[in-house]
């Protein structure tokens, strides 16, 4: 009898049993899933009264029920009417419409920088309500808490600081890193976006205020990857700054010492990631907004160490990857034509640095993955920085341009010159291509565009790609007015379609990072993949690429609507999960081992359900006080 009962007791706590309670049961002959780890069970909290209504991450504001009021003796400091969600948001929106013009602190204020203000407050106060009005408005929200409103929040960030959000690191906190990643409250953390404030957008060197980006970066990993927002962390690492103004300025929240370089930067960042990894083994950190000079080095340093990724360099590369692909099929050919586009980049910094690296496998890959296909490959690509045409009759190349250095011999062939400005190359070259990534707004003057004209494409496509809005190479009103109704266009940041008369509309694509980002993180955690390999990266790319369908694609459409982000992001990190299975990285998430994984990826549907069930979203949890 003892022993049944040693075994049943052995039975009831073991893995299985409780990988086991987190399935799947039948019902009717279908299949009901079980609440996730993110579901619907009560939550414990240790606080109550005024308390817990002043900790947005539990605060339900009216929507407390009556049972509720009285478990966390809240009954008499609300209103007496209960509310729901819905009714909540409703009301929010309405007064959101009405005080986002009075909340302009003056005429150099936008509404858009008003909007954020109001959101702000509401997630200062309610972080589940946040994300349902988030969510729920995310084509119009996403611009206000992302690019290109970010933006400006960061460079007056020191003005509208009122409640910390996240970490802060800094050249100051040298050795004592270790522990303080002790002193944020959760236990468990899934994603960190990390900045040092150097390349804000392009917007340069904010220093500590660039704390803005990482905290809108998790926004969006929240709204469209489900990424329980307790489980994120937002991280400034301040290694002081080279900005001038904000060395003088009094009211500054930073160090206001010039940048560390050299072996003392890496060292603190070494540190950092050595923390934060000893306290959350499973996190997945994204570098964001890096300058060039440290992006690369940085991601080649930790990226077979850690599971770690650099949005600039590998996200943008991979939007731009998608966009270009979806440039091929809206000109009515497939795919694997890619490596027949003739491709002229602007800007030579760590994005379009990223981006050519990437095409430049993809077109490998597409032409045999071999050594010869690789520099085939390289003969796609004419390269034009701040000095013009990179040849290698340059003096002085950077190390991370120079694959891309067009030779002599081919630039006396087409007629050009080391230095040659963009408008010679486009003359020349003929592209189907202009892509810009140079953080120059209005860099695609009339000249350029003009120029476009004579490309040898159907349909040639014009990527603006530089963030915010003001950066943009050029305006898709520009371009279709300019070169005709033919062309493809894509920027970084939104703009409206053009009317382009007798009903038709030029659509105005945008290749925003969230398409992929969220997925890249989503599907990396769900896998368990101790790191994140090129192979992951591409797989999410190419679902990116074939999510449009043909029509849209030939009506010019090449990335799909905000509003369908979730969805989007179910299907990249699907594919990224699969992508690791193959590559026998994945190792399993939470309750489910890399075996079970494998077995659930054998059908599509299933693991894109898994995905699903692993997405949180923003529902108020039943609250039952327990003393701490």
């Amino acid at each position: 009898m003892e022993r049944m009962l040693n075994l049943s007791r052995r039975l009831s706590s073991s893995p299985l049993i409780e990988r086991i309670k987190h399935r799947t049961i039948a019902t009717g002959g279908g299949w009901r899933s079980y609440a996730t780890a993110e579901g619907n069970r009560p939550t414990i909290v240790h606080k109550r009264s005024l308390d817990i209504l002043h900790d947005p991450w539990f605060n339900k504001g009216t929507a407390f029920s009556m049972t509720e009021r009285d478990r966390l003796d809240l009954r008499g400091l609300l209103p007496p009417n209960v509310m729901t969600s819905e009714q909540q948001i409703e009301r929010f929106m309405a007064d959101l419409k009405r005080l986002e013009v009075q909340a302009m602190d003056g005429p150099t204020d936008t509404i858009s920088l008003a909007k954020w203000r109001i959101l702000n407050r509401l997630h200062d106060r309610n972080e589940t309500m946040y994300y349902k009005v988030l969510i729920a408005n995310i084509e119009e929200y996403a611009p206000i808490v992302y690019t290109p409103t970010v933006g400006r929040v960061c460079q007056n960030y020191s003005g509208l600081f009122r409640r910390p959000r996240g970490m802060f690191f800094s050249a100051a906190d040298r050795g004592e890193m270790m522990s303080m990643v002790y002193n944020w409250p959760a236990e468990q953390v899934d994603m960190i976006v990390v900045t040092d404030g150097s390349r804000i957008l392009g917007l340069g060197d904010l220093g500590v205020q660039g704390i803005g980006i990482a905290v809108g970066k998790l926004d969006l990993y929240v709204a469209a990857a489900g990424i329980n927002p307790q489980r994120v962390l937002p991280v400034m690492i301040d290694v002081g700054t080279n900005n001038e103004k904000l060395l003088k300025d009094p009211l500054y929240l930073g160090l206001q010492e010039h940048r560390l370089d050299g072996e003392d930067y890496v060292a603190v960042i070494d540190e950092f990631m050595e923390a934060v990894f000893a306290r959350w083994p499973n996190v997945i950190v994204q570098f964001e907004d890096f300058q060039s000079k440290w992006a690369f080095k940085l991601l080649q340093r930790y990226r077979h160490n850690y599971r770690m990724f650099n949005d600039d360099v590998q996200g943008t590369a991979g939007v731009a990857i998608a966009g270009l692909l979806g440039a091929v099929r809206a000109q009515g050919r497939p795919m694997i034509d890619f490596p027949k586009q003739k491709i002229v980049v602007a800007g030579a910094g760590s994005a379009g640095i990223g981006v050519l690296n990437t095409a430049r496998k993809t077109m490998a890959r597409m032409l045999g993955d071999s050594e010869s296909a690789f520099e085939s490959a390289r003969s796609e690509f004419w390269v034009v920085d701040a000095k013009g045409l990179i040849t290698e009759e340059r003096d002085s190349i950077d190390e991370d341009a120079r694959p891309f250095a067009r030779r002599t011999s081919e630039i006396s062939r087409q007629g050009l010159r080391e230095g040659a400005s963009l408008v010679e190359v486009v003359q020349h070259v003929k592209p189907d291509v202009l892509l810009g990534l140079s953080a120059c707004g209005g860099l695609f003057s009339k000249e350029v565009l003009e120029a476009l004209k004579s490309s040898t494409s159907t349909r040639p496509a014009i990527f603006a790609m530089s963030n915010p809005t003001t950066n943009a190479e050029c305006t898709p009103e520009e371009a279709f007015t300019i070169i005709g109704d033919h062309i493809i266009y894509a920027s970084g940041s939104p703009f409206k379609d053009v009317d382009l008369g007798n009903g038709k509309i030029g659509h105005s694509n945008q290749g925003n990072n969230m398409y992929l980002f969220p997925g890249i993180g989503l599907g990396a955690l769900l896998s368990g993949a101790g790191v994140i390999s090129d192979g992951m990266l591409q797989a999410a790319y190419e679902r990116l690429a074939a999510y449009m369908t043909e029509e849209e694609v030939l009506n010019g459409i090449i990335y799909p609507p905000i509003s369908r982000i979730r969805d989007i992001t179910k299907e990249v990190a699907a594919a990224v999960v699969k992508e690791a299975i193959e590559e026998d990285l994945a190792e399993g998430y939470r309750h489910m081992d890399a075996r079970e994984l494998k077995k659930l990826s054998e059908s599509e549907d299933e693991l894109k359900n898994f995905v699903q069930q692993n997405m949180w979203s923003p529902h108020y949890p039943t609250l039952v006080y327990r003393k701490n």
